[in-house]
């Protein structure tokens, strides 16, 4: 009876601020040799002329030729080509979106100053209603300034940009092979977790129009940027190519 007690109670224990996933609805493993275009779309270029810089001065522009499928992954590489930088930008808009679950990439982060690798979320509504007010829901940043730091970020009309509801996490071995980043998303908060484990809770009490956006679908983003007002400004050219490696992207019910 003390043995299994004992067990119980350090099973207790490691389950505490862990997350609890529902079934699974949706996943992508990157199965097969090319990217399946019927959930992924590609954003391409530079941004202009409507949101240069893609809105954040960045320097990078976007390819279809800047990933590849490998062993059952995604791999987005950033590369310093001649006097310009590259990276490849993919989205679900319209093709797979989602309105609550709990969202979860496992990954392996490019490090180096001026990288920005992201999985995120956007609004459905955003061609509709413009940014912030469409929401964002950044699920992973990492700044290749700030070694051993998670960026998990809310961007709504109240409160965007510099003032976006945002928390950031340290994690000495982030750097090193692969982690999982998710967020708990249910009509009332949003948990996010790092390795299953909470890191930051946004629930407002006055959940308003311009401050809870997230009562609609998302859709989501992997890309890295390179540079830009988050990112940079300065970039280590010595650090390319650098590879955003992401095993599986996927969504389950709340529990």
């Amino acid at each position: 009876m003390k043995k299994t007690a004992i067990l119980l109670l350090l099973a207790s224990c490691s389950a505490f601020g862990q997350v609890k996933k529902g079934k699974l609805i949706w996943e992508e493993n990157f199965d097969g040799t090319t990217l399946n275009e019927k959930v992924w779309n590609y954003e391409l270029g530079d941004g202009c002329p409507n949101i240069c810089g893609w809105g954040n001065n960045e320097r990078q522009f976007y390819t279809k030729e800047n990933h590849k499928i490998v062993d059952g992954k995604l791999v987005i590489t950033a590369k310093k080509d001649g006097n310009k930088y590259t990276s490849t930008r993919i989205t679900t808009a319209g093709k797979k979106e989602f309105q609550y679950g709990y969202m979860e990439t496992r990954a392996k982060i490019p490090v180096g100053q001026g990288i920005w690798p992201a999985f995120w979320m956007l609004g459905s509504n955003i061609k509709q209603v413009g940014w912030p007010k469409s929401g964002e829901i950044d699920i992973l940043e990492y700044v290749g300034k700030e070694p051993h730091m998670v960026y998990t970020t809310l961007h709504t009309k109240a409160n965007h940009g510099d003032h976006a509801s945002s928390h950031k996490t340290r994690f000495d071995d982030i750097e090193e092979g692969f982690h999982t980043f998710g967020v708990d998303w249910t009509k009332d908060k949003m948990d996010f977790y790092v390795d299953g484990t909470l890191v930051f809770t946004f629930n407002p009490a006055d959940k308003t129009e311009d401050v809870w956006p997230f009562n609609q679908p998302f859709y989501f983003i992997l890309n890295v940027a390179v540079g830009g007002n988050f990112g940079g400004p300065e970039v280590d050219d010595s650090i390319f190519p650098q590879e955003f490696i992401v095993d599986y992207v996927r969504v389950y019910s709340n529990k």
